[in-house]
């Protein structure tokens, strides 16, 4: 019989979960090997030093044309996990809400009603969307020029953009209207509301993604000969006639197998590879720039809204979840703020003051709750900006060195910066390293 071969993946978040996960299947021997103490990567939480909860340091969303994560999460078993939200609530200063729900319909036309009863928009503004959405699906997939011109090309007026399309795409793509190419733009779009009547079904943990990613994950990790090695950051990848040799760790130890994944944030590539030959990747991801989101977590003495989740417009808090009662007398809400980069320069109380006075301002019953503790967090470096032509700053998963390969969103998936991309890219590196040791015929 012969032996089984062997890869070590450095990352524990989705893309190397993905990688870890597909090669594990195809009957690798892998270790998992992630600096921190829990797998997840930026899709994990934190223990709440005041209130002792797991909290998630972001919230996150799928949608149902995201079928690669679905896949990853059926496959290891934590799809149940996950629960639908079939409506949508959008909800203006006014107090106002819209529901946003799938009919049955066929497709492009499931969201019809909906988008017909939207109060937040005028019938002119609807004939005006309606008709830029056609025009965007007819595009050609790889087009990428500056969104805003197209838009204004398209007689897309400042309450338009306002109101319709920077509310779906901030928070897709992480990115301002005027910064994003209309690649990633038009993709949100097809796949999730065009193409078909499922894509845009929004799902959401029904745990914190601490747990998500958490004892199920390991248990079916551990059940497929996964080797997992928690706390354990990698100082360098040791290259020879390139080839990688091993992974030295921090704490002096080396590692070896036949096949590497490199699953790390993209800003790491330099520090763990070597100066020279400088790879190709490196040098690409040097051009990419990156978004930050903000998060600001609350806990209440009661409710402050009986709506799971509300998408609040004319806002700079612009989504608000809704995890109800955490522990006895303590409801928590969460509000996410993407493309944060207004928000860069404030303390966190300066974002605390602005964002609590707006959630006061859409939910009357936030005036009269005891805020008993809250929180901002803000990651700087939440994913790359999908600038127009970003993908030529993408690189592929094979590299110059024979045995490495590279997962993570920022990686070329077709997809943009999301948990579909991440797990798109940790699939596709499986592959290459599998095509790459099949024997030559």
């Amino acid at each position: 019989m012969s032996q089984r071969r062997t890869a070590i993946v450095v990352g524990g978040g989705l893309a190397g979960l993905a990688a870890t996960a597909a090669l594990a299947t195809a009957g690798w021997r892998v270790t998992l090997l992630e600096s921190r103490p829990r797998l997840g990567g930026r899709a994990g939480s934190f223990t709440d030093g005041t209130t002792g909860q797991l909290v998630d340091a972001c919230q996150h969303v799928s949608m149902g044309c995201c079928t690669e994560f679905e896949h990853f999460c059926r496959a290891v078993g934590i799809q149940h996990l996950l629960h639908a939200e079939p409506t949508l609530y959008f909800m203006t200063p006014d107090r106002r809400v819209s529901r946003w729900q799938a009919s049955y319909l066929p497709a492009p036309l499931h969201y019809m009603g909906s988008f017909l009863r939207a109060h937040f928009l005028t019938w002119i503004e609807k004939i005006q969307i309606s008709t830029a959405l056609m025009r965007l699906w007819l595009l050609p997939p790889e087009d990428d020029e500056p969104l805003l011109d197209w838009l204004r090309r398209h007689e897309q007026s400042d309450r338009c953009i306002e109101r319709f399309w920077a509310v779906v795409l901030v928070s897709a793509l992480n990115e301002s209207i005027d910064r994003m190419g209309i690649k990633y733009a038009r993709q949100v779009f097809v796949e999730g509301f065009l193409r078909s009547r499922l894509g845009g079904q929004v799902f959401l943990p029904s745990v914190p993604l601490g747990e998500l990613y958490g004892e199920t994950l390991q248990q079916w990790m551990q059940q497929h000969g996964v080797t997992i090695q928690l706390s354990a950051a990698v100082k360098e990848v040791v290259v020879h006639d390139s080839r990688v040799q091993a992974v030295q760790l921090r704490d002096g130890s080396t590692l070896q197998a036949d096949h590497y994944v490199l699953a790390v944030p993209s800003h790491r590539l330099a520090s763990l590879l070597p100066a020279q030959p400088r790879l190709h990747a490196v040098e690409q991801v040097e051009q990419l720039t990156v978004s930050p989101i903000t998060s600001v977590h609350f806990w209440h003495d009661r409710p402050i809204t009986t709506m799971p989740h509300a998408v609040l417009l004319g806002s700079a808090a612009q989504w608000l979840f809704n995890r109800g009662e955490v522990v006895p007398g303590q409801f928590y809400t969460q509000v996410v703020i993407s493309a944060a980069h207004s928000l860069l320069g404030l303390g966190n109380d300066a974002i605390l003051a602005a964002i609590l006075k707006e959630v006061r301002q859409f939910f009357p019953a936030a005036r009269d709750a005891t805020l008993l503790h809250s929180r901002v967090v803000t990651e700087k470096a939440a994913t790359f900006s999908a600038v127009p032509g970003v993908d030529q700053f993408r690189p592929g998963q094979a590299t110059e060195i024979r045995n490495l390969v590279l997962a993570g969103d920022y990686t070329r998936t077709d997809w943009p910066a999301t948990m579909e991309g991440a797990v798109r890219s940790g699939y596709r590196a499986a592959k290459t390293i599998q095509q790459a040791s099949m024997p030559a015929v």
